[in-house]
């Protein structure tokens, strides 16, 4: 049982709660957050990017997606939390679980800033509701600092909260966003007159960023700032955390805001929404906080719909589309620098010594672990030109830990590689122009024929999504199924979506695109950057991914389809041709000859020699 779950329970018995709701989010509804805000995780032991925490007087469950099972599963064992696996037979939701076993009347506590309003709507109907209670926080600052006496006094055992402390809030040019924060604020403007709205509550660190083309770090690997926005019909409030940005007038005239921005305290905007004069404001409740519709004040009539910003920041311009293919050049030719690199290290006269899959072996003259891979990757893209950071914490997953969709190597605990089987790499990054996400999972040595068969189905499944052509109006969950066709017709699938929207110098994740069972209501539509990446996962054995991001075009007859912007080559030694279609062969033959085309005069002579070798005809 973990002490944490202990200390919880003991506040929600003193504040007279009888269950707890912990999300895995920020005030902004955020996917990555900052460190700050990873209350679940100190509760949980659970370091997943997703995942809800539900804590009653005697029982306690986190509910997941199937990308975390495995992981969950693990990390669990012991701590007296029960894994929920969504969306698996015989698995309630949440909502199920609470009207289940909490009776009618009984107090649901959770932080309200967290918690969505329409998620927290529903709850109202059948509990009371205390969402001013940020019950694991408190535990949280008392973990290290417990007094002698009081009910904390267990607690002084663990490190404190970390302190939320703003980053720097910088501009990035014209150039690379092809749009001003003016002409941005206009289309904004023009959408909410279009749905009768006086004002618009932003509450997205991503769309924030997007509309008025600032950047900062206040989450890791995801170029953002901690911010929200209050639009008006000639006027609007940004709100950051970042004092320094508020009180220095040069900074803010370099990055150009727009002359009708007041730029504010972040805290402040609570006390604001307060005084909102009457009228009409747009607003999303799926992504608004509880705390903060519950602040606006009854004169205020809220119109619930998507942000506009959402789907215009999805829709990329021509410059946009430029700089984030120069990124993707730049991204593939580390990518390749890296697999050659691995390759000749692991190459197959490099001698094993004995040991334990888990354990450290020496290669050759080399000890390469899963961590020593991703460091070197990381070390690859630094060496481009414009790389800024990771675009998320990279997945270098070796033989059975592939299986483990998001995966992450542990120094301490991490396997060690061998010149066989799959070593799986998810790793993506940060340019000047552009934002990267790619997997490849690599051939390190001796392959058997069904890690072939299955490979080669991955592939057949990529390929059946990269070449689909389709009308406008078809949303993702349509091409999903395109794309799971391959596997499905031999009785195989994955349990996580095929595709999500990308942003531009933003997060690696965004919606409205997405391609998946649950696609949601947003076309596919020409100028989005989505992923394509079907995969395989045999629980102990290995796991297969293979993703680049493809861009939506639309062709000559007016169909829609994708163009690859990712450049990197496949496995030769993975695939099997025979179950190739001609088609298929040509797709591939024709990708390679363009990868070796864009990438070769970024590699050094010998790397550019391997790759014309890896990038030769299929037959």
């Amino acid at each position: 049982m973990r002490q944490q779950l202990t200390a919880l329970r003991r506040e929600m018995k003193a504040e007279g709660i009888d269950a707890y709701l912990i999300p895995t989010t920020d005030f902004h509804g955020s996917e990555y957050v900052n460190e700050y805000f990873k209350c679940r995780e100190f509760v949980s032991g659970f370091t997943g990017s997703a995942g809800t925490l539900l804590v009653t007087a005697d029982w306690a469950g986190l509910w997941t997606d199937g990308r975390y099972f495995l992981q969950a599963a693990d990390q669990l064992r012991g701590s007296g939390i029960d894994l929920m696996k969504e969306r698996e037979t015989d698995v309630p939701t949440i909502d199920e679980f609470l009207m289940s076993n909490l009776p009618e009347g009984s107090c649901l506590g959770f932080d309200g800033r967290v918690v969505s309003y329409r998620e927290a709507q529903g709850y109202e109907e059948h509990f009371k509701i205390r969402w001013d209670a940020d019950l694991a926080g408190r535990i949280w600052e008392a973990w290290g600092q417990g007094e002698s006496g009081s009910r904390d006094e267990a607690l002084g055992q663990g490190e404190n909260r970390p302190e939320l402390i703003p980053s720097p809030i910088y501009d990035i040019p014209l150039s690379v966003t092809g749009e001003s924060s003016d002409s941005k604020l206009n289309r904004v403007r023009q959408a909410m007159k279009k749905k009768g709205a006086d004002m618009h509550l932003m509450t997205s660190l991503e769309e924030i960023a997007w509309l008025y083309n600032l950047r900062g770090n206040d989450v890791e690997n995801t170029p953002v700032f901690y911010a929200f926005a209050i639009i008006g019909r000639e006027k609007e409030k940004l709100y950051v955390l970042d004092e320094g940005f508020i009180n220095d007038a040069e900074r803010r005239a370099a990055a150009a805001l727009p002359e009708t921005t007041e730029v504010l305290p972040y805290f402040r905007i609570f006390d604001d929404l307060k005084k909102l004069p009457a009228g009409k404001l747009l607003l999303s409740e799926e992504r608004v906080s509880y705390a903060m519709a519950k602040c606006l004040p009854g004169t205020v009539e809220i119109i619930d719909g998507a942000n506009p910003a959402e789907l215009m920041k999805a829709i990329k311009n021509e410059t946009e589309i430029s700089c984030t293919k120069q990124a993707h050049i730049k991204d593939g030719a580390a990518v390749v620098q890296f697999i050659y690199w691995v390759k000749k290290t692991m190459g197959e006269d490099a001698e094993p010594a004995a040991g334990g899959e888990g354990g450290l072996e020496a290669v050759g003259q080399t000890t390469l672990t899963e961590v020593d891979a991703a460091d070197y990757l990381l070390e690859c893209r630094r060496g481009q030109k414009g790389f800024h950071d990771l675009s998320f914490s990279t997945i270098s997953a070796y033989g059975s830990n592939g299986a483990i969709v998001h995966y992450s190597p542990e120094p301490e605990t991490c396997f060690a590689l061998k010149p066989e089987g799959f070593l799986l790499l998810d790793s993506g990054g940060q340019y000047e122009d552009g934002t990267t996400d790619i997997t490849r999972t690599i051939a390190l040595g001796p392959l058997t024929e069904v890690m072939k068969r299955h490979y080669t189905l991955v592939l057949k499944s990529h390929i059946a999504l990269a070449s689909a052509r389709f009308a406008e109006g078809t949303k993702g969950i349509e091409l999903d199924v395109t794309a799971r066709a391959p596997l499905a017709a031999v009785g195989l699938n994955y349990n996580h979506g095929t595709g999500h929207g990308v942003g531009h110098l933003l997060s690696v994740h965004e919606d409205p695109n997405n391609i998946s069972p649950r696609g949601g209501d947003c076309p596919i539509m020409e100028g989005m950057v989505t992923s394509d990446e079907p995969g395989l996962y045999l629980t102990g054995e290995y796991g297969i991914r293979l993703e680049n991001e493809i861009l939506c075009v639309k062709g000559e007859d007016g169909m829609l389809e994708f163009e690859p912007i990712t450049w990197c080559p496949w496995e030769r030694e993975a695939i099997l041709p025979e179950l190739l279609t001609e088609q298929e062969k040509k797709w591939i033959n024709d990708y390679h000859q363009t990868v070796y085309k864009k990438l070769s005069p970024l590699l050094d002579d010998d790397i550019a020699a391997w790759l014309k070798t890896q990038t030769a005809d299929i037959q």
